[in-house]
C-alpha cells in the first residue's frame, strides 16, 4: 500500500472517531430531548469530522475555498462544543457571540490566503483562536471544580483540551510553516495535531458522556425520591438522604421534627380529596420557605410531614418547630377550605447517637403526645418538661 494511502487511512481515524461520538450524542439525545446540550455536542462532533474530512481529501479540490470550508467546519464545531459544554451547566454564550466570533476567525482566514497569503498566520488565527473559545468555557464553568468528581473530571479535561493548543502549535510549528501541501501533510505540526485532536478530543467526548450518564441517574434518583405531589422528598428518599447526610458529615448532633396536619381525613370528607391534595402542597411549600436551607424535608405519610435538622440543640429544634407551626397557622387557605382554620401538631426529638430508627420512634411518641394533648402545639419532652407554658398552644 503506497504511503499517502497509508497517512490518508490514519488521517481519517480522528474524524471517524467524531462520527461515533456525534452519533451516540445524537441518539442520547433522541431519548432524552430536554438535554439540548446532547444535541450541540452531537453537530459538534459532526461538524468536526465534516471539517476534518474536507481538509484531509482535499474536498473541495481549491486550495483556498478548501482552507475556508475546512474553517467554517472546524470554528463551527468549536463554537458549537463550547455551547454545548456550558449548556449542560444551564448557561449560554449566546447566538451573537458565536456568530461575531465566527465571523471574525473566517474573515482573517480569507484575508491571509487572498489577501495576504499566509500560511502561518492562518495556523496561528485557528489554533489560537480554538484554545480561546474553549478556555472562556472552561472559565464559565470553573465553578465545577468543587463540583461532584465526574464535574471535577470534565472540568480538567476540557482545560487541558483549551491549552493544550497554544505549546503544541507554538512547539510544533514555531516560526515557519512548511511550504507544499505534501511538506505541510508529513510535518510535525500535523500528525502531531491529529494525534492530539484524537487523544484530547476523544477523552473530552468521553467526560462529557460520563458526566452526562450520571446526571441521568440523578435525575431517575431524585424522581424515585421526590413525592409527586408535594414535590418534597417521599419516605424513601428522606430516610437515605437523612442517612448519607449523618453518616457522611461531621454532624454531632440532629433533630428531627414530626408534622402531622390535624383533623385532614375531615378536610378530605368536607371538601373532597382534590382540595385535600392542594393543602398537602401549599404545606408542603410553607414548609420549605420556612426550614433552614440546611434542614431536609420530606412527606412520610399520608398527612404527615417530617424536618431533619442537623447540628441543633433540643431548643433550637423546638423553636424552629414552633416556628414551622406558626407559619402554617399564618398561612392562607381560604381559597380552598373557606372560613375553616388549620393547624398541624409537632413532635421534636433529638440526640447525638447516629441512630435513625431510635430518633424516628421517639419523635413520633412525641408527636403523638401532641396531639393527645390538644394538637396545633409542638411537644419535646426535653423543653415541655421543663417548661410547661412551652406546650400551649398560641
Amino acid at each position: 500500500m503506497e504511503p499517502a494511502v497509508v497517512r490518508v487511512t490514519l488521517s481519517l481515524v480522528g474524524p471517524g472517531m467524531f462520527t461515533i461520538f456525534g452519533i451516540v450524542f445524537g441518539g442520547i439525545w433522541f431519548v432524552e430531548r430536554s438535554r439540548t446540550h446532547l444535541l450541540f455536542m452531537a453537530t459538534g462532533c459532526l461538524l468536526a469530522a465534516a471539517g476534518a474530512v474536507s481538509q484531509i481529501l482535499g474536498l473541495p479540490g481549491d486550495i483556498g475555498l478548501n482552507a475556508l470550508v475546512s474553517g467554517f467546519f472546524y470554528t463551527s464545531a468549536v463554537l458549537t462544543v463550547a455551547e454545548g459544554i456550558v449548556r449542560r451547566s444551564g448557561r449560554s454564550f449566546g447566538i451573537w457571540l458565536h456568530l461575531a466570533v465566527l465571523f471574525l476567525i473566517m474573515g482573517l482566514l480569507w484575508y491571509f490566503f487572498y489577501v495576504d497569503r499566509n500560511l502561518l498566520a492562518r495556523v496561528y488565527v485557528q489554533n489560537f483562536g480554538y484554545g480561546m473559545i474553549l478556555l472562556a468555557a472552561a472559565v464559565r464553568l470553573s465553578d465545577l471544580r468543587r463540583g461532584r468528581f465526574l464535574d471535577r473530571v470534565l472540568f480538567w479535561t476540557l482545560l487541558a483540551f483549551a491549552l493544550h493548543f497554544f505549546p503544541r502549535t507554538v512547539m510544533t510549528i514555531g516560526f515557519s510553516a512548511p511550504v507544499g501541501v505534501a511538506a505541510f501533510a508529513n510535518s510535525v505540526f500535523w500528525q502531531t495535531l491529529q494525534l492530539s485532536l484524537a487523544v484530547l478530543g476523544a477523552a473530552l467526548a468521553m467526560a462529557i458522556l460520563a458526566a452526562t450518564v450520571s446526571d441521568l441517574i440523578d435525575d431517575l434518583r431524585r424522581e424515585r425520591d421526590l413525592d409527586h405531589l408535594t414535590g418534597v422528598l417521599n419516605r424513601r428518599g428522606f430516610e437515605a438522604s437523612t442517612r448519607s447526610l449523618w453518616a457522611s458529615s461531621s454532624i454531632t448532633t440532629a433533630s428531627l421534627i414530626l408534622c402531622d396536619v390535624d383533623h385532614f381525613k375531615a378536610i378530605n370528607d368536607t371538601h373532597g380529596h382534590a382540595v385535600g391534595d392542594q393543602v398537602l402542597q401549599r404545606i408542603a411549600r410553607v414548609l420549605q420557605q420556612s426550614a433552614r436551607k440546611q434542614d431536609l424535608v420530606g412527606r412520610v405519610g399520608g398527612e404527615e410531614f417530617a424536618i431533619f435538622l442537623p447540628d441543633t440543640t433540643p431548643a433550637q429544634a423546638f423553636e424552629c418547630a414552633e416556628r414551622l407551626r406558626t407559619a402554617i397557622c399564618r398561612a392562607d387557605f381560604s381559597d380552598l377550605l373557606g372560613a375553616r382554620s388549620l393547624s398541624a401538631s409537632f413532635g421534636v426529638a433529638s440526640q447525638e447517637a447516629r441512630r435513625w430508627e431510635r430518633l424516628y420512634r421517639n419523635a413520633d411518641a412525641h408527636l403523638y403526645e401532641a396531639k393527645r394533648r390538644g394538637r396545633n402545639q409542638t411537644w419535646s419532652p426535653d423543653i415541655n418538661d421543663c417548661f410547661p407554658v412551652a406546650n400551649q398552644a398560641r
